[in-house]
């Protein structure tokens, strides 16, 4: 059975952030090496208007909302879905 568009974007957030966190330690979390090798992998649009290291600590904390120094995937689809709806607002007001 094929997967829809919606199922196969869902399974691609998923391995992506697997793919990430199993390089090192816990593989259900990302240290903070490996949510900026994603970051900047993954979104390289995004991380273009990222200008310096104090920006990205200060989104690693953010997105930490447990405390632990690491970002599980709770708290990583919390970030994916906060990207996601501010780009749907741009192109949403882009056609005006």
């Amino acid at each position: 059975m094929t997967m829809t568009n919606l199922e196969t974007s869902m399974a691609t957030i998923i391995a992506v952030f697997q793919k990430y966190s199993e390089r090192e330690g816990d593989k259900h979390k990302l240290k903070k090496s490996e949510l900026k090798d994603l970051l900047h992998d993954e979104l390289p649009d995004l991380m273009a208007h990222v200008k310096d290291q104090a920006t990205l600590d200060s989104l690693m904390e953010s997105l930490d909302t447990d405390g632990d120094a690491e970002c599980d995937f709770q708290e990583f689809m919390t970030f994916i879905s906060v990207v996601t709806v501010c780009c749907h607002e741009f192109f949403e007001h882009e056609d005006e």
